[in-house]
């Protein structure tokens, strides 16, 4: 009996070991003996390397992008409780625009009136920088630095003509997270904000793109990996909640192109306060369906003033507000018809002071065409 279950015991083994080296074996290994060849790795394979259309273009403009954008710090010297004095920094972001020259874009207050500037690329070279020119009414500032070899620059864009919805990039140095990408859309456009100091930033990119404390001076970039803004400003004191705000990088073209003229820019200002009317507004108020900007209040002394821009002559409650009527109503401005209630802030960033400002102006039932030289903004940018 012992030795029959010997028997059995032996037969068993004797299976399992036929089992393993032939039909376990040619289950799961293919015929070439290597496990990269079998479906189960090539699918993996396939799914791991899968990557959609729209993360690819993430990835290609982040690795042209990243070498080009740069961390800022500013060092203030500030006088102590007993004279000393005491350094403190302020950081944020910048771009390169021309690798030859070492021209850098950003926002205004991020040099925050530092006395020493240093430059840091993303491979951890610092450079020492010299503020060329600053807007504080739009919040930019250009800086150089002396290249020791040619730097990788972007392009700037075009902020004339995006459209909410569209797909945009943020880069910056967030909490001094160098190289961060973010990716979101433009929420809205043309919006109105103030910065910390008060000042009215004006015709701004809303975005929902992530922009936190020091992505400020950071380039905002389209699909193509073309600058359309410079990232400026959050909604609220804590961090990002969605809703950010960039310069257009139309106006900082302008504020170049004075530089590179020899010229110090002056930004220009109008004088008008202006609400939209249109449709049943306008029709209200007996003025063309088009409606446009009704003017509520033309400032002292200013370019309106002198081109005889007409307030309102009384006023008149329509819905539940009170509007200033009898004004002129400005149509168009330089040919392109005023469809939203920031049509004067677009067009002046493509201005500056002394340029001179073509409007079509509804007035006693008749159009016309009113020209305007342009004054220069107070230094409040109000």
């Amino acid at each position: 009996m012992k030795r029959f279950r010997y028997l059995i015991m032996a037969g068993l083994f004797a299976g399992a070991f036929v089992y393993l080296t032939t039909v376990a074996k040619n289950r799961f290994l293919p015929a070439s003996g290597s496990l990269r060849d079998t479906p189960l790795f090539q699918e993996a394979k396939v799914s791991g390397a899968g990557l959609s259309s729209d993360e690819l273009n993430n990835i290609d403009i982040y690795k042209q992008a990243r070498s080009a954008t740069v961390n800022i710090s500013s060092t203030v010297y500030r006088r102590g409780w007993f004279s000393e004095l005491i350094p403190s920094r302020e950081t944020g972001s910048g771009f390169v625009i021309d690798g030859e020259k070492g021209l850098i874009l950003t926002n205004n207050h991020v040099l925050a009136g530092g006395q020493k500037i240093v430059v840091t690329f993303s491979d951890q070279t610092k450079y020492d920088a010299e503020v060329l020119a600053k807007d504080p009414g739009n919040d930019l500032g250009l800086l150089r630095i002396a290249p020791r070899k040619k730097l990788p620059f972007l392009r700037l864009g075009e902020s004339d003509n995006l459209q909410v919805g569209q797909k945009v990039l943020a880069i910056g140095n967030p909490f001094g997270l160098d190289g961060t990408l973010t990716t979101g859309i433009i929420s809205s456009l043309n919006r109105t904000i103030r910065d910390e100091g008060n000042r009215e930033l004006e015709g701004m990119v809303q975005t929902d793109a992530a922009i936190n404390p020091g992505n400020s001076g950071g380039p905002l970039l389209d699909s193509q990996g073309s600058v359309i803004g410079i990232n400026t400003a959050i909604y609220g004191p804590n961090g990002n909640i969605g809703i950010g705000f960039a310069m257009p990088i139309a106006k900082a073209k302008t504020m170049l192109t004075d530089y590179r003229a020899g010229k110090s820019f002056k930004r220009p200002f109008f004088g008008v306060q202006t609400i939209l009317v249109q449709g049943e507004w306008a029709q209200a108020l007996r003025l063309p369906a088009d409606g446009g900007l009704l003017v509520q209040s033309v400032q002292r002394g200013t370019a309106a003033e002198r081109a005889g821009i007409k307030g309102p002559r009384e006023f008149a409650i329509i819905g539940n507000y009170e509007v200033g009527v009898g004004g002129d109503l400005i149509m168009a401005i330089d040919g392109r018809p005023c469809e939203t209630r920031d049509a004067i802030a677009t067009a002046l960033a493509k201005k500056r002071a002394g340029d001179v400002m073509e409007l079509t102006v509804f007035r006693n039932g008749r159009s016309m065409k009113v020209t305007v030289t342009l004054g220069e903004a107070p230094d409040d940018g109000l």
